[in-house]
């Protein structure tokens, strides 16, 4: 009697980035699948650089969809995922392509999502090229830090050994039952064009939902590029930056949207938005060098009382 395999459609946005998004499709096609029908959704969003060709060639079996450049990482996503539904998907797992995986991942992420009901689970992410070190998990809201706390210093060692709850998710990997798409819709194109996570996973906190990070769950990312210092921008292109273009890193409309949607309430979100700017002009902000040179307690210490 053969057992019922646990139905995941991965999804991932791609443009203009040919030979990384054959690296993660050919790390993805190594890892274990004991039990899992995996389908895997590429949205390449206007490539040009013959990206949708060499996947077709190399990854037959995936399913390829195609726009015009417009879509960015939200809805290119949410593109994926309206597509991944129709086949009736358990869970639905959100990612980028500039990732490569630890074989058991994928398995690792759905044994803890199955045994915590209503969770949505990231993986732990490390960084490719300093692959003991974490990237972008666990961040911790206080308002006195400016909003949320991303952390610099944080290893493989320093993290709980089970998995823990959170107050965000970043989307770089992120398992979602498709019950929570059906309940709570898609990610938030609109506000957030390159940043949907931000507002989506606390969006599901709130409703109910816990947000876990499974630490067996190993993803190895590429880092982020430095963005171009705000200071050095001609006027035209600060105000683009900082005030029009919700798809930059920098604007201060997008950051003010994540902390209205992420904070705890409505007036943290404010208190944490004023304090980011003082923290800013005083030369102290966490987000910066300044907090890259602070001490950090262990995440292990941070969520004792948050492991499952």
């Amino acid at each position: 009697m053969s057992v019922a395999k646990t139905r995941v459609a991965i999804v991932a946005p791609v443009h203009n980035r040919c030979d990384i998004t054959l690296q993660c499709l050919r790390s993805l096609s190594k890892i274990n699948e004991n039990g899992l029908d995996v389908r895997t959704f590429i949205v390449d969003d206007g490539s040009t650089d013959g990206t949708s060709i060499a996947i077709s060639d190399q990854f037959p079996n995936v399913n390829l969809l195609h726009s015009d450049g417009s879509l960015w990482f939200t809805e290119g996503t949410n593109v994926g995922i309206r597509a991944a539904l129709k086949g009736d998907p358990d869970f639905v797992l959100m990612m980028n392509d500039d990732q490569i995986f630890d074989a058991d991942f994928l398995s690792s992420l759905v044994q803890t999502a199955l045994a915590n009901p209503r969770s949505v689970v990231g993986s732990l992410l490390l960084l490719w090229d300093t692959p003991h070190k974490v990237f972008q998990v666990a961040p911790v809201w206080n308002v006195s830090s400016g909003g949320w706390r991303h952390w610099h210093k944080q290893t493989i060692w320093t993290v709980p050994e089970r998995p823990w709850e959170v107050g965000l998710i970043v989307g770089n990997c992120l398992l979602v039952p498709a019950e929570a798409f059906r309940e709570h819709g898609l990610m938030d194109s609109k506000r957030y064009p390159n940043f949907g996570d931000a507002e989506f996973t606390p969006r599901l906190r709130k409703a109910g939902w816990k947000l876990l990070i499974d630490p067996k769950s190993r993803v190895f990312c590429q880092p982020n590029n430095v963005p171009a210092a705000v200071r050095k921008m001609s006027l035209r292109s600060k105000l683009n930056a900082l005030v029009f273009d919700l798809k930059n890193t920098q604007n201060l409309r997008r950051r003010f949207y994540g902390y209205w949607d992420g904070a705890p309430t409505k007036i943290q979100a404010v208190a944490a938005f004023i304090v980011f700017f003082v923290r800013l002009a005083a030369g102290k902000n966490y987000e910066g060098k300044w907090g890259e040179n602070l001490p950090e307690p262990r995440l292990c210490e941070i969520y004792a009382k948050r492991v499952g």
